[in-house]
């Protein structure tokens, strides 16, 4: 990245009294007077979707250096938010750093005019207040993976950590088409779109991919490395150790292995003319990891994957969750009609949309071998050449 004061003087540059980012007609945001590095952080949060918006946006952002001074806060969680006179503030950016952003949490799922402070690094719990605006579209945002597959649209849900990702990078292998990854938002027409975020690849996924680890630059092949290096030094150190010292190698280890990844587009991953964005939800795989060496998949009904994903939302949910109850600390007569009505809303679509459709158990080791994944999927899928 560059820096420097010719970097400095680009960040301070208005791009446009506007700037809009449209995610396939659901979800409509506008920056109001963005400098570049304004637009700069929603993309990173959200993706490159930039597209002039034909309607009103369903969310505004407006980045200031500095809000206006509120006067005296009422705290609800603190350090975290607080209320001053009918406004709710949230006191923490990135990483827990000291920034205000303005959010009228009551608005979310309507249109939801939000402020914020450059230095906040992002926009607190801007995913969930578009999925939020989603679900109150009709649209089921899902923690999923989905691509296309030999003119198959397969969507790879589940628990957090449960192999969905795996699973995409073993299609990407085979040439199969990248719909999406983290998020896939389905639509009451039965089709899936993604956003093309970039991946999140561990040092073991990029140890079975030797060719995209080649390509990436020599200093974050060494960082990877020297990461994945100290993690096993502090656990060994850990268990040869007794009392403080050991306790805080082991703490150690775990921190350290969570930052050896890499961000990778998944154009890179695909290849540009094969990121579709877009698919037509014909099967799913609930993804799970067992403590079994082999690959066994099995069939399982759509209402299954349907309740089973309907918890996983509600934890996906956690952290926006205990900022709303803040929210309604501080302001006991005002709720967001969306926010107490999406578990109900969830189930109802998850049932709509996943119910009838072919679905499969996918029970796996973790790490995994990633093609490994590849044909008894395919055996179900009936894609097998």
């Amino acid at each position: 990245m560059s820096s420097g004061p010719a970097a400095a003087e680009r960040a301070k540059e208005v791009t446009s009294p506007h700037v809009d980012f449209d995610l396939h007609g659901i979800v409509g945001i506008r920056l109001l007077e963005p400098r570049a590095q304004d637009v700069d952080t929603i993309t990173r949060q959200i993706g490159p979707l930039a597209g002039r918006l034909d309607r009103e946006p369903d969310i505004t952002v407006r980045f200031v250096d500095r809000l206006p001074d509120p006067g005296r806060l009422t705290y609800g969680g603190w350090p975290d938010s607080a209320a001053a006179g009918d406004d709710f503030y949230l006191l923490r950016g990135r990483e827990g750093t000291a920034a205000g952003t303005l959010l009228p949490v009551d608005t979310i799922g309507e249109r939801c005019d939000i402020v914020t402070e450059r230095r906040a690094g992002h926009v607190p719990h801007l995913l969930a207040v578009i999925n939020l605006t989603a679900l109150a579209r009709g649209v089921l945002p899902l923690h999923a993976s989905a691509f296309n597959h030999r003119g198959t649209g397969v969507l790879a849900t589940g628990w957090a950590k449960g192999g969905k990702t795996e699973t995409l990078l073993a299609f990407a292998a085979r040439g199969a088409h990248y719909v999406g990854d983290e998020w896939v938002y389905l639509t009451p027409d039965g089709n899936m779109h993604g956003v093309p975020e970039p991946i999140r690849l561990w040092h073991w996924h990029l140890a079975q991919l030797p060719a995209l680890r080649a390509a990436l630059p020599r200093s974050t092949r060494a960082r990877l490395g020297a990461l994945v290096s100290m993690a096993s030094s502090a656990t060994a150190a850990g268990s040869a150790l007794t009392g403080l010292p050991a306790s805080v190698l082991r703490r150690t280890a775990p921190v350290l292995r969570r930052q050896a990844y890499v961000q990778v587009p998944p154009a890179r991953l695909f290849g540009q003319d094969a990121v579709a964005l877009r698919g037509h939800l014909d099967h799913v795989l609930l993804v799970v990891s067992h403590d079994r060496p082999e690959i066994a998949i099995e069939p399982v009904s759509g209402a299954e994957v349907a309740a089973r994903m309907a918890a996983s939302l509600e934890d996906e949910r956690s952290p926006f969750l205990q900022m709303y109850r803040q929210f309604r600390f501080l302001f006991p007569e005002r709720r967001a009609v969306v926010v107490e009505q999406a578990l109900e809303i969830e189930r109802r679509l998850l049932e709509q949309l996943l119910s009838d459709r072919p679905a499969h158990l996918l029970r796996h080791p973790y790490p995994v071998r990633l093609d490994s994944l590849v044909e008894p999927v395919e055996a179900v899928l009936g894609a097998r050449p």
